[in-house]
């Protein structure tokens, strides 16, 4: 892996590819935009495995497209050039005082190793990165998390582990129980996570290398340096649909998968998609019932279930809880 680099661009301090270590030796990858200066700002800290290096609008053209003619706020004050799938602009938040980290999930983009989506590994990896950005020169110690479906779901699960800098969560249509709500609604078997593994996940994984995207903004590879052949990759990842599959029954697979509820204490905010019955639905309003959290907000709203999270309406939204305060 080449090493990190820095630089101004837009009014932002970016530092790219930045290691992040894991305790059991692998090294996952973050990219920092945060304000000019010396200064110590809060994070907003996403992890997930769509790739930090493929472009919203090259990744999901159409779904860009649509929602930029539709919502002209979305792209309004921003070159665009930062923007991501269901995570923050940002040139939309760091002129605000935040720093904005993004880190490729464990086997995606540009970090290495084993792909097993939700597993308790994974959960220890978003752990540990939370205190890694609170430790940083940078950071003001405290963490929030903010991103959509992927990028909310996982963050019931980390907040359960009581990071002790996580400072607040914002779950945005995501889901909360593994089995009910992701995988077998009325204990039937969902499809949808073996067709979103080949669609989303596979094509982004780390190893692809000259056969996956570059970059239009850092021209790095956006699946990382090494060009892995099929069956090496294959042996870097689950085969997801066929492990959930294997479990039909409610049990240890589900349960090591979904929040400790007694444990989710943070400031928090869930926003539900009422469109998003089959998955970003009901574990939103589960969440926040079932949080012990004192200080919890709900929302519900509609349209496709990532275009609010962009517009002015859900940034103004998520501004609180903030990790600010």
């Amino acid at each position: 892996m080449s090493t990190p680099s820095s630089g101004i661009r837009d009014g932002m301090q970016i530092d790219w590819d930045v290691p992040v270590a894991m305790d059991d030796g692998v090294v996952l990858r973050a990219d920092v935009f945060r304000p000019l200066g010396n200064g110590q700002f809060p994070a907003l800290l996403t992890y997930g495995p769509y790739a930090k290096g493929l472009a919203f609008q090259e990744g999901y053209p159409s779904a860009w497209q649509r929602m930029a003619e539709q919502h002209p706020d979305v792209t309004a004050g921003s070159t665009n050039q930062y923007q991501n799938w269901e995570v923050v602009d940002p040139e939309k938040w760091v002129p605000h005082g935040y720093a904005c980290v993004r880190v490729d999930s464990r086997g995606c983009g540009r970090s290495p190793g084993y792909v097993q989506h939700f597993a308790p590994r994974e959960t220890r990896d978003f752990e540990l990165c939370i205190e890694w950005a609170a430790t940083q020169a940078w950071s003001s110690g405290k963490v929030g998390l903010n991103g959509v479906s992927y990028f909310g779901i996982n963050q019931w699960q980390v907040a359960s582990r009581q990071p002790p800098h996580l400072a607040a969560i914002c779950v945005w249509e995501g889901a909360a129980d593994w089995y009910r709500d992701m995988t077998h609604h009325g204990g039937i078997l969902s499809t949808f996570w073996a067709n979103w593994y080949d669609m989303q996940v596979k094509t982004v994984q780390h190893g692809l290398g000259t056969r996956g995207p570059r970059s239009a903004v850092t021209a790095h590879l956006v699946c990382g340096p090494p060009t892995l052949d099929e069956a090496t990759l294959a042996r870097n990842r689950c085969e997801f649909g066929e492990e959930i599959r294997n479990q039909p029954l409610d049990g240890d697979y589900y349960r090591e998968r979904s929040p400790d509820w007694s444990k989710v204490d943070v400031p928090m905010l869930t926003a539900a998609n009422w469109g998003g019955q089959g998955l970003h639905l009901r574990g939103n309003f589960e969440g926040y019932v079932r949080a012990v959290s004192s200080q919890k907000w709900l929302e519900a709203h509609g349209l496709e279930h990532w275009t609010e999270f962009y517009t002015d309406y859900g940034c103004l939204l998520y501004t609180s809880p903030s990790p600010r305060d």
